[in-house]
């Protein structure tokens, strides 16, 4: 028998398709709080996302071959 995860909004309750989902992360500045985690569509990161500012990845940037 096999078993399917249905990866479903945390914010609206709709189920979210295989490459359409995004994580959220909130972390505190006080570390006794910890952080929180949503899974949310990738319509409703976009929608959060608006409200805050452009965050550069980090870590090297690839070799050029």
């Amino acid at each position: 028998m096999a078993r399917k995860t249905v990866v479903v909004s945390d914010l609206s309750g709709e189920q979210i398709q295989d490459g359409k989902g995004a994580k959220v992360r909130i972390m505190f500045d006080d570390a006794r709080s910890g952080s929180i985690e949503f899974d949310v569509t990738a319509d409703e990161a976009r929608e959060i996302g608006r409200k805050g500012r452009p965050f550069a990845r980090r870590g090297r940037r690839p070799k050029n071959s």
